[in-house]
């Protein structure tokens, strides 16, 4: 149980301890390892004259002791030096030694805690935790011990990860080609350090849309004796994910890749690693339909072909019953499409009612027989009445589970089945999907978190879709990820998140981030979000240009986040070519914005060591660039400039060419392709580039004076009296200092009671003249806590305040280029009574709402004008 959920149940005095211990057990765990001045009691690792010797005893589960071996390789990585391992207290273990073992499962940590030299008793019972300690004198003719301690096998994994991380090897040695530094002196800070149990139970990505990178560089390149996605390459995935202490994997499942259980080593490498898997929305029971359902497509139906249904979940279920894994409940069509056979919502709500207790009776047969009480014959949907009560009334019907981790994703049509009474059972996660483009489209309510199953999340980083995809770079900012999940962990979502990385490069940065919050949602809050981008590149590339590549990174995603690479045209497929809606000005201005980060980051690119420019170029140099040279395609093409946008097509194909040929040797021969790669799913990818035939007409700047635009973060913000506030999130919006109100999860405030309960912004306006006005509020594109609008109020001086109302419209037209310029405007007509100044405020009657800037229209600007 986390400590929110623990403070949430216990009176106000006792909860104060707990956050208290919480904070400090935080600190603990952030202390530096790793000491650059060992002193006499620390613990040395590794020096000149030698390295400590690894303990493991007999019977140690495979998986720890693997990534023992990673440790070991990852020493010898920094220090030059080998460390010996061991299986049993000899000689040759002494005088120092580092034992990796699990709680409960070791007799050399059951005689240190016996003996009082190491105190266990947080890991027992606990999640993924571990305890990384300096022991002094733990066994005869021994001086000292590190000590690895894990509550279960991936907390001693993570514990050995931990360590690694301290001596200074990234997460992305491998995957992105950072270099390790060298140190003769490994030495580790003496005391007790505690880490876990993780915000989030299980915490992964899923690998999608792989058929433009990471499916062709595998064949190709990296596992070509596979041909495919294979166990090679999902033991370099698994590796990575322990090291970012993540513990689940959704695997590939496009027409282009076989399935996970294709390859029998698959599954067996990810037992040997010690990873959770699971499947997406659209692939109940372990099952990849695209691969390995072979009959028609009609016959996935089960109305009419429950029995075939359920022989081919069958075969999965007990074939993989004695690995770990967590089971997607309920039915889609065969890919990312609506169930076939019920007609009607009522229809599909019973039908999924049914497939979720034959789906646990197959769990109960072969997972673990003590699941749960499921009555396999249930009636079918065809003898229910018409509102099927006498299928949902039943209670043996949805029974409770016991310890096999189930999953009910409410991805697309099903969240509205879900909203209009279709039953989860009780102890399922139920998981939240975005709107695609980062915006968490449900949270639970008060009432339903009482569930025993709880939520999770769901979320986008990469997107296969309508209105349009974004399958090339990754430019969802830090901000948006951490505004939307901590948004979501305080509605109760801390069961499963799991993130769509697309062909996982060049997601680094965002995988990263999305599962250091899943680790430990504290970690990160709106007071320094603005450090996480220093301190990632201080980590990849060394202090001297940490300052300067975190400065590029937040310009580039910035310019993106106003328009992503992938979405630079303004009309959707099938519809007429259309110019973009960009003032003369506005296009000058993003072109020269990106010309400086351009010119930046080539300067960056000559100072970063050889060893260094490899890294440099996939996490930083390529999207930076490629960027930049996107939109001057774009834009150049737009203005008529013909041979400027050729040179920057070209440029572009150039740079894709280096990444996939020369950066590294060639190890990443494959993985990178342009936007658009192919004809494939035309309907929801941008088209592609060639320049107009002709310039598009001018379009003007508004007259000055015609408008006041004023930044959300520039508002002086007055919590209500309960101490609710309007919140600078740093680096979030096209402002880069959006609002909302914290904690998110208050109770809307009627309108009445604004002035006296609610949070307000405020700020001095200076009138030019008396009239009515048009104030343009920016929002970006969240999605309301709750009913289906996003809601706030607005007064000027002493007027009662109004309300506004913004109906999010969620799949219409509205919400698609909401998404795509990330911003949506909501419109009020504001009473000046008089010129002079007057005082705007804008009160915080609801959660959720998110608010960039506020433009109020003097006179003359344009409906599609996104201002200044």
């Amino acid at each position: 149980m986390s400590h929110a959920m623990i403070r949430a149940s216990l009176p106000i005095r006792l909860a104060l301890v707990l956050s208290a211990l919480a904070c400090i057990e935080q600190l603990s765990a952030q202390t530096a390892l790793l000491t650059p001045s060992p002193r006499a009691d620390d613990f040395i690792l590794a020096n000149q004259q030698g390295a400590a010797v690894f303990v493991l005893e007999p019977g140690t589960d495979p998986a720890v002791a693997r990534a023992v071996d990673d440790l070991r390789a990852d020493i010898e990585r920094v220090s030059n030096v080998v460390p010996a391992l061991r299986h049993e207290l000899s000689p040759a273990a002494r005088p120092a030694l580092v034992l990796v073992a699990v709680a409960g499962k070791s007799s050399l940590l059951d005689r240190l805690a016996a003996e009082k030299k190491l105190d266990l008793r947080a890991l027992v019972g606990a999640w993924e935790s571990f305890v990384i300690a300096v022991v002094h004198t733990p066994f005869p003719g021994v001086e000292r011990a590190l000590v690895i301690a894990g509550s279960d096998r991936r907390g001693a994994i993570y514990g050995c990860y931990e360590v690694s991380a301290a001596i200074g090897v990234s997460p992305w040695h491998w995957w992105a080609d950072v270099p390790v530094p060298k140190r003769s002196t490994l030495a580790i800070a003496t005391g007790t350090h505690r880490f876990g149990p993780p915000s989030v139970k299980y915490r992964g990505v899923f690998l999608n849309d792989e058929d433009w990178g990471l499916q062709p560089w595998a064949a190709k390149t990296f596992e070509p004796e596979t041909g495919d996605i294979g166990p090679k390459t999902y033991a370099k995935l698994f590796e990575l994910l322990l090291r970012l202490k993540a513990n689940t994997v959704w695997p590939a499942m496009h027409p282009t890749t076989r399935a996970f259980n294709h390859y029998p080593r698959n599954k067996e490498v990810a037992d040997a690693y010690g990873i959770v898997m699971g499947s997406s929305h659209a692939e109940p029971m372990l099952r990849n339909n695209v691969d390995e359902w072979t009959a028609p497509k009609e016959d996935y139906n089960y109305v009419t072909n429950r029995e075939g249904v359920l022989r081919y979940w069958e075969e999965r279920v007990a074939e993989n019953g004695r690995y770990e894994a967590i089971y997607t409940l309920g039915m889609r069509g065969i890919h990312d499409s609506n169930m076939v056979g019920p007609k009607t919502d009522a229809e599909r709500i019973r039908t999924l009612e049914r497939v979720f207790a034959d789906q646990r009776a197959l769990i109960a047969r072969h997972v673990r027989p003590e699941v749960g009480r499921v009555i396999p014959n249930a009636p079918s949907p065809d003898a229910a009445t018409d509102d099927g009560r006498r299928i949902r009334d039943n209670p043996p019907y949805l029974t409770r589970s016991d310890g096999t981790p189930q999953m009910f994703c409410a991805y697309k049509e099903v969240l509205d089945l879900y909203r209009q009474g279709l039953r989860v059972p009780d102890d399922v996660t139920i998981v939240w999907p975005d709107d695609n483009f980062g915006y968490i489209r449900n949270f639970a309510t008060a009432a339903e978190r009482g569930r025993s199953g709880g939520f999770g999340i769901y979320y986008h980083l990469s997107y296969l879709g309508r209105p349009l995809s974004y399958l090339w770079l990754s430019t969802t900012p830090p901000a948006l990820v951490w505004e939307e999940m901590h948004k979501a962990y305080q509605h109760g979502a801390d069961r499963i998140w799991i993130a769509n990385v697309g062909d996982l490069k060049p997601a680094e940065i965002g995988t990263e981030f999305f599962l250091q919050m899943a680790w430990d949602i504290d970690r990160w809050s709106a007071d320094n979000l603005a450090t996480f981008l220093p301190e990632w590149t201080a980590r990849e590339f060394g202090p001297q240009h940490a300052s300067e590549i975190a400065s590029i990174l937040d310009e580039y995603y910035r310019l993106n986040f106003q328009r992503r690479p992938e979405h630079l045209q303004w009309w959707l497929p099938k519809q007429p070519r259309r110019a973009s809606p960009l003032t003369d000005g506005e296009v000058q201005a993003r072109l020269e914005a990106f010309a400086r980060l351009r010119a930046r980051v080539e300067t960056l690119r000559t100072h970063m060591r050889p060893d260094q420019r490899d890294a440099f170029f996939q996490l930083v140099y390529y999207p930076v660039a490629g960027s930049a040279l996107a939109n001057q395609r774009f834009f150049e093409g737009e203005r008529g400039n013909k041979d400027a946008a050729r040179a920057a097509d070209a440029g572009l194909v150039e740079l894709t060419r280096v990444y996939n040929e020369q950066i590294a040797g060639g190890k990443w021969r494959g993985m990178m392709t342009l936007e658009p790669a192919d004809k494939q799913w035309a309907s929801m990818r941008i088209e592609a580039w060639t320049p107009p035939d002709s310039a598009r007409a001018p379009v003007p700047d508004p007259p000055p004076g015609t408008f006041i635009a004023i930044e959300a973060g520039s508002f002086a913000s007055h919590p209500s009296p309960t101490g609710v506030t309007w919140m600078r999130v740093p680096r979030l919006g096209r402002t880069r200092e959006a609002v909302t109100v914290l904690p998110a999860t208050v109770a809307d405030i009627d309108l009445a009671a604004a002035e006296a309960s609610a949070p307000r912004l405020e700020h001095a306006v200076n009138f030019p003249a008396a009239g009515e006005f048009t104030l343009q509020a920016y929002l970006l594109p969240t999605h309301p806590i709750s009913g289906t609008a996003l809601r706030f109020a607005v007064a000027l001086d002493d007027a009662p305040p109004q309300l506004v109302t913004l109906e999010i419209g969620d799949g219409g037209p509205e919400w698609a280029q909401g998404v795509l310029n990330a911003t949506r405007v909501a419109r009020l007509r504001l009473a000046v009574p008089q010129a002079g100044e007057h005082a705007l405020k804008i009160y915080g009657i609801q959660t959720g709402v998110v608010l960039d800037k506020v433009v109020i229209d003097l006179g003359g600007l344009t409906p599609s004008y996104l201002g200044p």
